[in-house]
């Protein structure tokens, strides 16, 4: 029987990379050798609470995947061998890949089950890195945040956080035409947004985030003496209280904020002062609809997101690439390659 090695969680802060099966494939199957899979918040979370339940103690790890087809079952269409593909990790019927499912892309092999294009996977060309490819499924992430927050071409928004997700949602409204400011406090990480196409960057430990704002986006006062920013769209993939406290204060009416970022304290909201901006508040969890629906994004732009990995790995250090992107500070976006 061929065998192959996979990254599996055993234990509270333990990964192994054991030797395993390689899974026979189905007449609806087809099986992908994985070329490339990012790593994410949510694998060193799992790392850390020692799997996902109810798999707890035996997890299989890695959901951002893309791979080449290397054997395909007879009754699986529109696929070839050696068409490279993205990976939606939702649609696998035994659980969701790398999340608590049977199956991870930290693995030299992958079996997509019910192997359907535009379903389970897509096919990329073949000039697209596969370290870019691989950044599909969290760039699904943040276009369904961006998707929450109902853009239109010639609105000006305004992103906290140049992390992945932040970043993801820059290309995305850009691509849009909308005029985007990124705010962080690493100065790395704002470079970073203005070479991938931010209209300009606000460091928020040193610069007054409304000013700055109201400079940039004009000013759209709620009352007399009042000043706000003209800003029409705010997306938090910051995740820190002070976001959602300074979009209630400047917020002009009718703002919308849209939030991706997981909270890991509860927020306080103060709907009293909010009344008069009748601000729309939405939640983004995932990506309904959006998993393939990036990707064309990726392939016409895929120099712009290559910018989003800051490191890549090859699998043989994998150990060392799951601790570098659980050090806060140490990366943004780290990519294992095979």
């Amino acid at each position: 029987m061929t065998t192959m090695t996979s990254v599996v969680v055993t234990g509270p802060n333990k990964t192994e990379v054991l030797t395993v099966e390689v899974p026979a494939v189905g007449a609806a199957d087809a099986l992908v050798r994985v070329k490339a899979c990012g790593i994410c918040g949510s694998d060193t979370f799992y790392i850390h609470i020692g799997g996902v339940p109810p798999r707890q103690g035996h997890t299989p790890i890695g959901h951002e995947i893309a791979g080449e087809i290397v054997e395909v079952g007879n009754e699986v269409t529109g696929i070839a061998l050696g068409d490279h593909v993205v990976i939606n990790p939702m649609a696998a019927p035994t659980g969701i890949i790398g999340n608590g499912g049977s199956t991870g892309g930290l693995s030299e092999f992958l079996l997509v089950q019910d192997a359907v294009v535009g379903e389970s996977l897509a096919i990329v060309p073949k000039h697209i890195p596969w370290e870019v490819a691989a950044l599909n499924e969290p760039m699904a992430v943040a276009r369904h945040a961006v998707n929450r927050a109902n853009p239109v071409a010639g609105e000006k928004a305004v992103i906290f956080g140049a992390g992945p997700i932040g970043l993801g949602a820059l290309i995305d409204l850009t691509l849009r035409g909308v005029d985007t400011i990124v705010v962080d406090v690493q100065p790395a990480r704002l470079a970073k947004a203005l070479a991938i196409g931010a209209t300009a960057v606000i460091d928020s430990s040193r610069e007054d985030v409304a000013a700055t704002l109201i400079d940039f986006h004009g000013n759209a006062p709620l009352r007399p003496g009042d000043s706000r920013p003209g800003t029409e769209i705010y997306i938090d993939a910051a995740g820190v209280p002070a976001v959602i406290e300074t979009v209630q204060k400047i917020a002009k009416h009718g703002a919308r904020l849209s939030i991706p970022a997981v909270h890991k304290r509860p927020v306080e909201v103060d709907f009293g002062a909010l009344l008069s901006t009748e601000l729309t508040i939405t939640l983004s969890r995932g990506y309904p609809t959006e998993i393939f629906e990036v990707t064309n994004d990726i392939i016409a732009a895929w120099e712009k997101y290559a910018q989003i990995i800051s490191d890549t790995l090859p699998f043989e250090r994998v150990q060392e690439a799951l601790t570098l992107a659980a050090t806060p500070g140490a990366a943004d976006k780290v990519v294992v390659t095979f």
